[in-house]
């Protein structure tokens, strides 16, 4: 607990971790709704692309935005978990960089 509270990045981190497997179980939710699947994701994927570009600032966000928008939007491309994979990116990849 005293490591949240000295590192409210880390905790930070595990919020967007646990939203974006949400968001990302969101996504595929319309494989549930046989023909009205791919209207769903006409209203879902401006969301989720705005919801990236929010959690995500910067260049990583507006890519990730993008690229969920169009993950989206383009039929049979929901199972990609655009979300989690922009934590993994950010948060492993990236500081993986940086050491």
């Amino acid at each position: 607990m005293t490591d949240l509270v000295q590192n409210p990045k880390k905790d930070r981190k595990h919020i967007k971790l646990i939203l974006g497997l949400l968001f990302d179980g969101i996504g595929l939710l319309s494989y549930t709704v046989p023909f009205l699947g791919e209207g769903i994701d006409v209203i879902w994927a401006p969301i989720s692309g705005l919801l990236l570009a929010y959690m995500y600032k910067g260049t990583i966000g507006k890519v990730a935005g993008i690229f969920g928008f169009l993950e989206e939007i383009i039929p049979m491309l929901d199972f990609i978990p655009t979300f989690t994979i922009t934590w993994v990116y950010t948060y492993i990849i990236k500081s993986d960089d940086k050491k």
